[in-house]
């Protein structure tokens, strides 16, 4: 089944008829929901909220891609431009039962697993290491999860601190159980699995068209159907 914002996908969106006048329409008139008209084997969906935020998803075959952050309207074109609306992951420790490391971490090595029990691994997340003696060390996690420093065989293991890579929130600290200290070894839950997903695009451009939006971006290589509402109904 594919995954969607509202849990209903285009399959059905495609045989709806197009809203009329959209290129007329006001910015005050642009929010609502939108979806993809007249690509083959494609859903995609776009939410404009009256706050300035948007949602956007777009599925094919087995490949799913999302996008959300804030819009904007000048003269005829709406601008998406992603992010994170201000907020930032949370993580927590994995459970010892969440956990499948059956070793140590090699003598000289701190490892940090981040990413999310039975789903998989989160890139991009600075890990600030931190011994008993306090002395820190930073890395950030690459695309399997692991972030590594090294430390001597004299300092133990304490604490980490997580935060999104290139984010100016303070860090998320936590302490590490005295097992996984111990091996040098511990693993942290993202305990939101969407950020897990990266954003399918940093800026998109859509021109407001009769009958709704159309992407108007030549080196955009997303789908160039019409984003339509759905027709109201009498």
């Amino acid at each position: 089944m594919k995954k969607t914002l509202s849990g209903l996908l285009a399959c059905a969106a495609l045989a709806w008829p197009l809203a009329a006048g959209a290129a007329d329409q006001a910015p005050s008139t642009l929010p609502g929901h939108y979806y993809l008209q007249g690509v083959m084997e494609t859903g995609s969906e776009l939410l404009l909220k009256k706050d300035g935020t948007f949602e956007w998803m777009l599925s094919y075959g087995n490949t799913d891609q999302q996008a959300s952050g804030e819009w904007r309207v000048a003269g005829d074109t709406v601008t998406l431009v992603t992010g994170n609306g201000g907020k930032e992951p949370q993580f927590r420790v994995f459970e010892e039962a969440e956990m499948r490391i059956q070793k140590p971490a090699e003598a000289g090595l701190w490892v940090a697993i981040v990413g999310f029990p039975k789903v998989g691994p989160m890139a991009g997340v600075e890990v600030k290491f931190e011994a008993q003696s306090g002395k820190t060390a930073t890395a950030v996690s690459v695309a399997n999860g692991d972030a590594i420093v090294r430390m001597p065989a004299s300092e133990r293991w304490v604490r980490a601190g997580l935060r999104r890579q290139g984010a100016k929130a303070d860090y998320q600290w936590l302490t590490v159980p005295p097992a996984r200290a111990q091996e040098r070894i511990a693993a942290f839950a993202v305990t939101d699995r969407q950020w897990l997903r990266g954003q399918a695009f940093q800026k998109l451009a859509l021109r407001v068209v009769d009958g709704g939006l159309k992407v108007d971006d030549a080196d955009n290589g997303l789908s160039r159907g019409l984003y339509a509402k759905p027709a109201s109904k009498q």
